[in-house]
């Protein structure tokens, strides 16, 4: 994908969580190409710096189940760069101990439910108070289209985390509506990472049983997701709140898809 023309985020300071791979690291590259000053948070120090430098950023470790490092996180990004504009708070896991609730142990739900749903809930936290010393600010949080609807082929803790995610952001979109923060949810459908090439690489027939549900017939590129994050971090997006921006290629929409 080409550098993006558009330069709707020049000056603004943005936060991207799990910013090292995937999703969080092209939205990083997005969102420089607008023109922000990018942090960037991931548990991965190597990947991580790498990432900070390719956007021309910085680099913050962080544990995002950690209060104290998510409050560092984003108190770096104000001291850095004098402000908080964005948080997108992406960092999630989906690890294969997470099935079947009826073969899903504890501690694996637990894992999940902190780092997918307990992070955003304290990045959140940690970012409104920097936005309404700004008087503004958006903030995007990753759900996914699993948390509206139902797979046999069930990651339990990872969709009730999503469906937890969800709520929170609508909940806050209508709370701080009123002093210019904006907070939505963002609802990607299966998006071509390393983490789906790698769970599909061991399992061809769950690919498979996915892709056939997918009205456009392939996965997301993550440079697909980022454009829409970039969409909801901008004054483009400045009525929008409190809303859930699917980003699925028409799959929770479908009953029936093409052949």
């Amino acid at each position: 994908m080409s550098e993006a023309v558009v330069r709707r985020l020049v000056d603004r300071v943005a936060v991207v969580t799990g910013g090292a791979s995937g999703i969080g690291l092209a939205t990083a590259r997005r969102f420089a190409s607008e023109g922000a000053h990018v942090v960037v948070g991931d548990i991965d120090p190597g990947t991580g710096k790498a990432a900070a430098e390719d956007v021309g950023g910085t680099f913050v470790q962080v544990d995002v189940t950690s209060p104290e490092q998510v409050d560092a996180l984003f108190q770096a990004a104000v001291d850095t760069y004098g402000g908080l504009d964005v948080a997108f708070n992406n960092a999630g896991i989906s690890p294969p101990d997470d099935d079947s609730i009826l073969t899903t142990g504890l501690d694996a739900w637990r894992r999940v439910q902190e780092v997918n749903l307990t992070s955003v809930y304290l990045c959140c936290k940690a970012a409104i108070p920097h936005m309404q010393a700004r008087g503004r600010g958006s903030i995007i949080n990753t759900a996914s289209f699993v948390a509206r609807m139902g797979a046999a082929t069930s990651q339990i803790s990872y969709t009730a985390s999503k469906g937890g995610v969800l709520a929170m952001s609508r909940e806050l979109g209508v709370q701080f509506a009123r002093e210019g923060i904006r907070v939505n949810a963002l609802s990607p459908g299966p998006v071509d990472t390393p983490l789906l090439q790698e769970l599909f690489a061991k399992d061809p027939e769950r690919a498979a049983r996915r892709l056939v549900h997918i009205p456009v017939g392939r996965f997301a590129r993550p440079e697909e997701i980022a454009a829409a994050v970039a969409f909801l971090a901008s004054d483009d997006s400045s009525f929008i709140t409190a809303s859930e921006f699917l980003v699925d290629g028409g799959i929770s929409g479908a009953y029936v898809t093409p052949l």
